[in-house]
């Protein structure tokens, strides 16, 4: 097992680069510039924002400022007042070293400092998105299965439809105009918050059991879609295990229903979930970018966003890192649950 993580793990390091590549290509490529959002006053010059381009060190090709970016700029001299002079040694250490730069935007701050402060909240929503998923998904998916053909099965079906086709954004926002905007509670406030206030970068939020009215509708717009998956996909699953000789023997065993379809049923039927299951940490991070948009969530995905359109290339690398480091790792944590699921199954 340990050989085999190892070697996923070298595996994955082109695919990593690859990603950094194309990524920051993309970025650079984009019109404007962090400049041009920075110094959008007319009465700025040109002047200013050359020396301004030398200070963010934005006035190389690309490919040099992804080297800088890999590797760090501490073996060049660089130009911080824009007179095409080295003027003092460079200051990042590169992310092989673990520095991922200071963001353009944010006061200069160092970008895993940033990371850091904003990664919790996203953690909270996409982890509380992932878990309602879990423990209503595959439920439904059993009882759908073991009632094949009745009321409940055909209403989770047609609802399992109905939420896999709504777009987040769109689900968010009418539940924003439902509960926050149409109903409201006796003393005039709304039913439910459509925005979480705390901003976890000036003051220290309550723990999260304390404000837990705050997450039912961002978790239910981002859950809604795992638990129509899950549950279509445990259903499928269920279908074919309930067929199978094994479950005929336990019944004819005199095993209880509820023993058959939990202990023996459900637990092969999980085989099939465990491929989404690793693939899933990715997408709820990319979804959360949409979801905490809509719902003011101060995590990752939001902070990506604005990040994007200000052009401010360290925050928006080290978001793409993230991304690409979890969609390695939940790949790795899908064959790890094929193991822990099914005995039969070895990395040997």
């Amino acid at each position: 097992m340990y050989r085999y993580i190892i070697r996923r793990l070298i595996q994955a390091i082109p695919t990593l680069f690859g990603i950094t590549v194309l990524s920051f290509l993309l970025m650079s490529a984009a019109p404007g510039g962090p400049t041009a959002a920075m110094s959008f006053s007319p009465q700025t010059s040109p002047e200013q924002r050359a020396r301004l381009e030398a200070q963010l060190g934005v006035n190389d090709p690309w490919h040099m400022q992804y080297l800088y970016w890999l590797i760090g700029d501490t073996w060049v001299r660089r130009d911080t007042d824009g007179d095409g002079e080295g003027d003092m040694w460079g200051q990042r250490k590169g992310i092989l070293r673990g520095d991922f730069g200071r963001s353009f935007t944010r006061g200069k701050r160092p970008v895993i400092e940033l990371i850091g402060e904003f990664v919790k909240p996203t953690i909270e929503l996409t982890g509380s998105a992932l878990l309602v998923g879990l423990l209503f998904g595959l439920p439904i998916g059993i009882f759908a299965a073991i009632g094949r053909g009745g009321w409940f099965d055909n209403i989770s079906r047609v609802m399992a439809v109905i939420f896999s086709a709504i777009p987040n954004f769109w689900l968010g926002l009418v539940l924003i105009l439902i509960f926050s905007s149409t109903l409201k509670q006796a003393d005039g406030s709304p039913f439910l918050p459509s925005s979480w206030q705390c901003n976890p970068t000036l003051i220290k939020c309550p723990p999260i059991y304390e404000r837990l009215e705050y997450l039912i509708l961002p978790v239910f717009t981002l859950g809604t879609a795992y638990i129509a998956g899950y549950s279509r996909y445990m259903r499928t699953s269920m279908l074919d295990i309930i067929s199978q000789d094994y479950i005929r023997t336990a019944h004819s065993k005199g095993l209880t229903p509820r023993m058959v379809w939990f202990r023996h049923g459900a637990r092969n039927a999980l085989i099939p979930i465990a491929t989404f299951l690793g693939p899933a940490i990715t997408g709820l991070l990319g979804g959360a970018v949409l979801t905490e948009t809509i719902f003011s969530w101060p995590g990752l995905g939001r902070q990506a966003i604005q990040a994007v359109t200000a052009q401010d290339y360290p925050f928006v690398m080290a978001f793409v890192v993230i991304g690409a480091v979890a969609t390695i790792i939940g790949y790795i944590i899908s064959d790890i649950l094929y193991a822990l699921i099914d005995p039969r199954i070895r990395f040997n």
